[in-house]
């Protein structure tokens, strides 16, 4: 694509912003804003603002690591049911039907409550260095979210596995590269690329999901807007600043994606 091309392209999509209901919405979205600006209660930010940062960085790194956690988990486990031994294909389909057929939250509490309550009886662990990180709650957040990912997402990479077309691999061990070299430069590219769209979805049901933490004491956005109804008895006003925040970080997620799906060409290898 020449530079005037780009430079006409990007034109036309400004130009969407200036269609009529396109500006609707706007001035209905700024109305709505200094609505809440005048009229609701806002007195009580100021002393929960420095927490609120902090239980915003707070999702969005559980939200960050367990995606790529996850997502490194989910490509082995959608690999091997499409392509791996029977040793290996059935422990995959059973991981990821067990967690997609079992409630995230009781996936968490059976971590915290369950396995983190008969840690603590052990003296080796409670003398190890692993003590301090397992006596607190966000590594069983990060565990229990890291598989509920890896689960739904392992189910979206093995039909990406199997949607790839079997000449293209076969054309690639016929020009002479190792099983190794056509899943990297074949097989995973091409996979990766069809589950592109629906891995920006599951990101953001990853964050949607993230507000669990908060009942195991993770420190999260949604625990402190519970803590400010809990403190002041104000009850809208937290929960609309909390709609905001998930809106603004859904908004960074798709537009993330949506950049990564422009570079990636439609045919890889």
């Amino acid at each position: 694509m020449s530079a005037s091309d780009t430079t006409i392209d990007r034109l036309a999509r400004a130009s969407l912003w200036w269609q009529p209901h396109r500006i609707g919405l706007i001035v209905v979205a700024a109305a709505l804003a200094v609505a809440a600006a005048v009229f609701m209660r806002w007195d009580w930010l100021p002393n929960y603002l420095g927490l609120a940062v902090y239980g915003i960085w707070t999702t969005i790194w559980i939200l960050v690591v367990t995606s790529v956690l996850g997502f490194a988990l989910a490509v082995p486990l959608g690999f091997a049911q499409v392509a791996g031994p029977r040793w290996l294909a059935w422990p995959a389909l059973w991981f990821c039907t067990t967690i997609r057929g079992t409630p995230l939250l009781l996936q968490l509490w059976l971590l915290y409550y369950g396995l983190g309550s008969l840690f603590p009886q052990f003296p080796e662990i409670r003398q190890s260095d692993l003590w301090p990180y397992l006596r607190q709650a966000w590594p069983y957040a990060v565990v229990a979210l890291t598989f509920s990912y890896a689960a739904y997402e392992g189910e979206v990479m093995r039909g990406a596995f199997a949607g790839v077309a079997r000449g293209q691999l076969e054309a690639g061990r016929a020009f002479g590269m190792s099983r190794m070299t056509v899943f990297r430069r074949i097989w995973l590219p091409q996979a990766a690329r069809s589950a592109l769209p629906t891995l920006a979805g599951e990101t953001v049901w990853q964050l949607k999901a993230t507000p669990l933490v908060a009942t195991i004491t993770v420190i999260d956005i949604y625990s402190v807007a519970s803590r400010v109804r809990q403190d002041t008895f104000v009850v809208y006003e937290p929960l609309l600043l909390l709609a905001v925040v998930y809106l603004c970080l859904t908004g960074v997620i798709v537009a993330l994606f949506r950049r990564l799906e422009a570079r990636v060409p439609s045919r890889l290898g």
